[in-house]
């Protein structure tokens, strides 16, 4: 690993690669780039490029043994596999109009990816399409791709977007295209989304802006290909990269993509050519100054915190919501929840705050204060409203009401353990069905969900409130639930595989890493607790408009991410919102609605989306669509996917 360590990396962003010309001494190339050189692996031809299938003389119905590539015994298995990421050649087209082109084109892309898949090797790199229709080439790949093992297929796709005042016409000179975004979009379209096409994304000299590169972040993109052209030489004679270049190599460092470097050294690097390594000999290579400023650029990002290294795991995981009411949480759930010291700090904040506001100094002796804890769990938000009695030098009294039976027992030892038995009571019931002995001044829960009411806390709290008193505080007082279109390519893959509608009309719990946010957030629907209104429903519905910034480009929507922002008490708040994120919390993840069908939103379109929340008698559930620039089918209607259980 070139680039070195970074505690808690542990992706794949660790290896740098090169791209090599075609070399039939495969030993040799792996010890000029590999042993000698530094890198990681080589992006290397398979084929002598010489060679064309209608060149090779027939002999009767049966081909010669073809002589297009070396033998698979000049390197070991690890070796082809571990440090060869094998190179299709550049000059295939499939959609040429010359007829003998397009049929060796389709021989020789055969031939080559059958031979990287008899290598092992983990991925191959398909040449840019040659122009803007790409349908046969994708064709062939489509076909390749339903029978292929486990190897990545990365299409090459130059970095080019341009901009709308562009004098030249803005066409790029490899694709055809004023955005090679929409070539990409084409290609992976004819081919279905397949999961194991990815992207080899080639960084020039110029950049597009900030909006159309964060298009790629949600996009499977595998590796950058950065060419030494793209470099500059710095006073000292060194290669180095621009501001906005930098800032997008790391950008691909925290999206575990690799970098491949590619080109000659350049002419005006004094540092970059071949010299000889004074203490064993060896010839140095021509690229390792860029190598050594790639690598420079990995060890000065700031290392990885707590927090990102406790949810690595767990990046782009698609999990099920929580059944709160039907299913009882385990204990290493509780577990996890309570190691979040933020959020308990935040409500232990907010309860100081109310006990203050409940109780005014010269009585603070005399009166004694009745906070009911309702979904008590194993105890977190008891401990923090004693410590915010301690705090306030409030007296209190407590009632601990939860009805999982195996966290009531934990409270009882809880309390016993901490001598709270004159403050606490346990209470072993559904808050919804409780007669409470009294009414509470204060009434405090954590029922709040990843898109703030997906929990049903509308439902408990309104069951509940019965016995808040009518001037009494609720904690949280307010909650409001958000959320933004994203393109995440990896996540529609993942619900895809399931192939049923089903998996693509539930809500999932994933902890967003591989997605583009296409717009701001936008609220949807707004909770408030007490909520003692006549005729008061929890049925919503929200219709939503999203603009996207015109010089993004074109981009396509998958799903929506789902988030949520709370007001405890006055201006304590907590939530997940991007925008307004309580740092260093992370007992919630983001919630992500997917489409059934992913969605193009052609460049300066307006996006509109239709959220509703539905109730019964015995479930909720959420139905959602879009309406434009094009419409889709609603999804989960009446429920018939995914619903939350009363």
């Amino acid at each position: 690993m070139p680039l070195g360590e970074r505690i808690g990396d542990k992706s794949e962003s660790r290896y740098c690669g090169v791209e090599t010309d075609f070399d039939d001494d495969m030993p040799n190339l792996l010890y000029r780039n590999i042993s000698a050189g530094g890198f990681d692996f080589v992006v290397s031809t398979l084929m002598d490029p010489s060679y064309r299938p209608s060149l090779v003389q027939k002999d009767g119905s049966k081909s010669i043994a073809l002589p297009f590539t070396g033998s698979d015994l000049v390197l070991s298995p690890s070796q082809w596999s571990g440090h060869v990421v094998g190179k299709i050649s550049s000059w295939i087209d499939l959609d040429s109009e010359d007829e003998k082109l397009r049929a060796d084109s389709e021989i020789t892309l055969k031939q080559e990816i059958a031979w990287a898949s008899h290598l092992s090797l983990q991925a191959c790199l398909l040449p840019v399409p040659k122009g803007t229709k790409c349908g046969n080439y994708a064709r062939c790949v489509n076909q390749i791709l339903q029978s292929l093992n486990n190897m990545q297929l990365w299409l090459r796709i130059p970095l080019e977007k341009a901009d709308e005042d562009d004098a030249s016409g803005g066409k790029s000179e490899m694709c055809g295209l004023a955005d090679s975004w929409e070539l990409w979009n084409s290609f992976r379209c004819f081919c279905e989304h397949h999961s194991q096409l990815s992207i080899a994304l080639e960084i020039l000299s110029s950049l597009p802006s900030e909006n159309s590169l964060g298009r790629w972040f949600g996009e499977p993109v595998k590796a950058a290909i950065i060419h030494t052209d793209s470099f500059l030489t710095n006073a000292r004679g060194y290669p180095c990269l621009s501001k906005r270049h930098q800032r997008l190599v790391t950008s691909f460092f925290n999206y575990s993509v690799q970098i491949i470097l590619s080109g000659k050294r350049g002419q005006s690097s004094r540092h970059s050519g071949t010299s000889i390594d004074q203490s064993d000999g060896l010839q140095r290579h021509p690229l390792k100054s860029y190598l050594d400023y790639v690598g420079y650029l990995y060890q000065k990002m700031d290392p990885l915190s707590e927090q990102e290294r406790f949810e690595i795991g767990y990046r782009d995981f698609l999990q099920s919501p929580l059944q709160p009411l039907m299913d009882n949480l385990e204990a290493q759930t509780y577990e996890t929840f309570e190691k979040d010291t933020i959020k308990y700090t935040q409500y232990r904040t907010a309860i100081s705050k109310a006990l203050i506001d409940w109780v005014p100094d010269e009585k603070a002796s005399l009166l004694t204060t009745v906070l009911m804890v309702v979904g008590a769990g194993r105890g977190p938000l008891v401990r923090a409203a004693l410590e915010a009695a301690d705090e306030t030098e409030r007296k209190l009294k407590v009632y601990a009401v939860e009805k999982n039976p195996n966290a009531v027992v934990t409270l009882h030892s809880l309390v016993k353990l901490e001598g709270w038995q004159n403050v606490v009571t346990i209470i072993s019931s559904d808050m919804r069905c409780w007669d409470a002995p009294e009414k509470a001044d204060i009434l405090v829960s954590e029922l709040l969900g990843s898109f703030g009411d997906n929990e049903l806390s509308p439902e408990c709290l309104d069951g509940a409130q019965r016995f808040l008193k009518d001037d009494g505080i609720s904690i949280p007082s307010m909650y409001t639930s958000f959320i933004q279109p994203v393109t995440a390519s990896k996540l529609y893959n993942d619900v895809k595989a399931h192939k049923d509608l089903l998996h693509f009309e539930t809500a999932y719990v994933v902890k967003l890493h591989k997605v583009a946010r296409l717009a701001p957030s936008q609220p949807v629907f707004t909770f408030t607790h007490p909520e003692f209104s006549p005729g008061n429903t929890n049925d919503r519905s929200k219709k939503l408009q999203f603009e996207i910034p015109t010089d993004t480009g074109s981009a396509i929507v998958h799903g929506f991410a789902g988030y949520f922002d709370a007001v405890l008490y006055k201006d304590v708040h907590l939530g997940i919102e991007p925008s307004m994120h309580t740092p260093n919390m992370f007992s919630w993840f983001p919630i992500f609605f997917p489409l059934r069908m992913p969605l193009i939103i052609p460049p300066g379109s307006r996006l509109e989306v239709h959220f509703w929340r539905c109730c019964s008698p015995s479930k909720v559930w959420y139905e959602w669509c879009v309406a434009s620039p094009s419409a889709s089918p609603i999804h989960n209607s009446n429920g018939r996917s995914y619903w939350v259980g009363l």
